[in-house]
């Protein structure tokens, strides 16, 4: 049956051929264009990764990670790439204790530890859409947008303007005053040193000029040429550590995907270094509740999924790390018994004070794309914090993430920084099947939000029948620490009733208000197909600037 909840302030999008979302109209414009050409998923998700690399610079770059999940009609397989960039080869703890740090910082030249994979991760990807999908569109049909964009300019949205400015306001405090970087403020701000306004058109037409390149020689211009040259140069002139031998080290990998069941459906994801076996993990212990008996919106509902998380969380942080560096028990953390041991730990009565301090930070973008055919891709990209490191090399206009700075420099700890190595990332697109078909193509930004949005969605499309739009709206939750809290609070969006929030404090939530429709959730979308007809149904989610567009 379809989803029958219609309460959405937008209408759930409809389309029988193809679907575009992501967090960025434009982008969902540029895939959907690419789909109407006759390009398959594959070729409208690097257009619209390139358009949102150019369009929502606060979000992610092609000095990012990226991470895909695909489902190939023709050869029946899910696939799972992983294109994240490991850290370089002097990349130490004894290099940063030297320097007197006792955590990599978030910000500037030391805060770039890894190598961009993003670009490695489109070609990668491309090569799989020749070989195996039938695509035939250029290099130059791809990226024709992005480029245009960058070099002519676009209109900066309402998160670009509030993210710039978070960054320029607190001078007192180094994490945020970007506009120390030079890069930063030539790239980001104008002339006066404001930051562009909402509706101002905004060029970059050094990416433009990095994009071009991309388009004539791929993805080598990066790792092996004139560009990742230019990047290195002006990282070690400044202490930093990525080298040439490190860009051209990086490879993307086709990795095996994990799932767990769901109320007759599978649920797939990414395994480490992505969090993705959390995400499942939650799915696994809900597993053993029959939602049927709890309402969905009321205070057990909150207190279920919460509680989940927790301990889906205390998994994920003993084990989470490169898996070339540790053997990580998957098949037990996701079996049915793990399931069912760490469900018999939630009390209705009473919330769980688990001992967690991560931050539920990453700034990041989601899209799914379906296309006639009925391929299916799942993608994330991202540059960890706003603006990533807040380094752009001269002449490049590539924004270097800050995802190594999420390594330990503890050197007993799980995550710990060593060279070579991919960190623990949150990031983890998502797919849930019926019968062996793409059915819910789903995902969201927000760091520590993704896995409980992602339940979220499923719980609600699955167990409750919401239709997708609805979904995505309803009001939202989000445990975990806010950036410089020193303690974790359940953040609860103010739509949810007086009465079911008092009844979470009075089992023990450290509850915090957040508005109606607050950034602080992420930005999620999804996309279901119809088994029956083939239809689409997209949403995409009103606390960001996207859309969900289809033909």
């Amino acid at each position: 049956m379809i989803n029958q909840v219609t309460q959405s302030y937008r209408p759930t999008t409809l389309a029988r051929s193809g679907m575009v979302t992501a967090p960025h109209y434009l982008a969902s414009g540029v895939g959907l264009d690419i789909l109407k050409k006759g390009g398959n998923a594959i070729e409208a998700t690097i257009a619209a990764a390139a358009t949102l690399a150019v369009v929502y610079p606060h979000m992610n770059s092609i000095g990012g990670d990226s991470f895909w999940l695909l489902s190939n009609q023709r050869t029946k397989k899910i696939n799972a790439l992983n294109s994240s960039g490991r850290a370089g080869q002097k990349a130490t703890i004894d290099f940063y204790q030297k320097r007197n740090y006792t955590s990599i910082p978030a910000r500037g030249y030391l805060a770039a530890v890894t190598v961009p994979g993003a670009v490695a991760g489109w070609e990668e990807a491309y090569k799989h859409s020749r070989k195996y999908m039938g695509g035939t569109l250029s290099w130059e049909e791809l990226l024709a947008s992005a480029i245009s964009y960058a070099k002519y300019g676009y209109p900066v949205t309402p998160s670009q303007e509030h993210w710039t400015n978070v960054n320029l306001d607190a001078r007192d405090h180094e994490f945020r005053y970007l506009q120390r970087f030079k890069g930063f403020r030539d790239t980001f701000l104008k002339k006066d040193g404001t930051a562009y306004r909402t509706g101002e058109i905004m060029k970059q037409p050094d990416l433009a000029r990095t994009l071009e390149a991309i388009a004539e020689e791929g993805s080598q211009v990066l790792y092996h040429g004139k560009i990742g040259e230019q990047i290195v140069k002006e990282v070690q002139e400044n202490d930093g550590l990525l080298t040439k031998e490190d860009f051209e080290r990086h490879r993307s990998d086709w990795v095996k995907p994990i799932s767990v069941p769901y109320r007759g459906y599978k649920a797939y994801n990414l395994p480490p270094n992505t969090q993705g076996f959390a995400s499942l993990s939650i799915l696994n212990i809900l597993n053993q509740f029959d939602l049927q008996f709890i309402k969905e919106g009321s205070a057990e509902y909150y207190h279920l999924l919460v509680e989940a998380t927790k301990l889906a969380f205390a998994d994920r942080d003993e084990w989470l790390t490169d898996p070339e560096f540790l053997d990580i028990p998957l098949q037990k953390l996701l079996s049915g018994e793990r399931g069912q041991d760490l469900a018999a730990h939630i009390d209705f009565s009473h919330a769980n004070n688990l001992n967690k301090q991560l931050e539920p930070k990453g700034d990041t973008v989601w899209l799914g794309v379906v296309d006639q055919e009925g391929n299916a891709v799942s993608f994330i990209q991202s540059i960890y914090h706003d603006f990533g490191s807040g380094i752009i090399p001269e002449g490049t206009g590539i924004t270097l993430q800050n995802r190594g700075s999420f390594f330990s420099l503890d050197p007993v700890h799980v995550n710990r920084l060593e060279p070579n190595k991919r960190t623990f990332h949150t990031l983890n697109p998502a797919m849930l099947l019926k019968d062996d078909d793409p059915y819910l193509v789903y995902g969201t930004m927000g760091g520590e939000g993704q896995p409980q949005t992602q339940a979220a969605l499923v719980t609600r499309i699955i167990d409750y029948g919401y239709r997708v739009q609805a979904a995505i709206e309803a009001p939202r939750w989000l445990y975990g620490r806010t950036w410089g809290a020193d303690s974790n609070s359940l953040k609860m969006e103010a739509r949810i009733p007086e009465a079911v929030l008092q009844e979470l404090k009075q089992k023990g939530h450290s509850i915090k208000f957040e508005e109606g429709f607050s950034d602080t959730m992420g930005h999620a979308g999804a996309i279901l197909i119809n088994p029956e007809t083939g239809v689409k149904h997209g949403g995409a989610d009103p606390r960001g600037d996207g859309a969900a567009l289809g033909f």
